[in-house]
């Protein structure tokens, strides 16, 4: 897949992609973004936030796929299907969800970065693709990723933990609040919302100046 997005292209379309590494169903949206906004000559904008606070703010103290068993075991059978639809690799985490406030720091700072992107699809492989339960929180997983990417990975690591960066991603956070996201992946054209990966075309398409397929 491709590391860059077309940030260049004069007069690109442009879609801001909201999404959180502790997200199942970003994860699908995460693998696909890029190289399908690229094909449509869309610039994605990524904006990594907690899903945790806004499920707070609703009134759910966890994720709603542990609070209703029901969707939960709806949601694993729907992702394994929708990997296989995607070529995307599968294999159902040990630990769900993992705390991922590290690795959405990192993404954060790399936001305008052609890297994050490669960065954001590796954090999710090694979330939702690994026979090994690994914690995606850890310097040292974060660390590894960055370092295989040929990233300063102990500068990055030190910013991510700087207190600028913690109050970016809170504000972060309460800005994906104030714009009515409940859940993730989100996605905004303008002000028009689509919401859930199974919108990800759609919204690309609006991005695009196709209006939603």
């Amino acid at each position: 897949m491709a590391i860059g997005t077309p940030h260049d292209v004069p007069g690109a379309g442009r879609i801001e992609f909201w999404f959180d590494f502790a997200s199942t169903y970003s994860y699908l949206s995460v693998m696909r973004i890029e190289d399908d906004a690229a094909r449509l000559g869309v610039r994605v904008l990524w904006k990594p936030f907690l899903l945790g606070p806004v499920f707070k703010a609703l009134g759910w103290d966890n994720s709603p796929f542990l609070i209703q068993k029901e969707k939960g075991e709806y949601m694993w059978k729907d992702i394994a299907r929708l990997c296989a639809k995607y070529d995307i690799p599968w294999h159902r985490p040990a630990t769900f969800p993992h705390l991922a406030v590290l690795p959405l720091r990192v993404a954060l700072i790399g936001a305008a970065m052609p890297w994050v992107g490669e960065f954001s699809r590796r954090i999710m492989l090694l979330n939702f693709a690994s026979e090994l339960d690994h914690d995606i929180n850890s310097d040292a997983v974060v660390g590894e990723v960055l370092d295989r990417m040929g990233l300063p990975a102990r500068a990055l690591i030190a910013e991510a933990c700087s207190q600028p960066i913690k109050q970016r991603l809170k504000e972060q956070t309460e800005a994906a609040r104030m714009k009515g996201i409940f859940g993730a992946p989100s996605f905004f054209v303008g002000d028009e919302m689509f919401w859930g990966n199974d919108r990800l075309d759609d919204a690309l398409a609006f991005a695009a100046g196709k209006g939603a397929s």
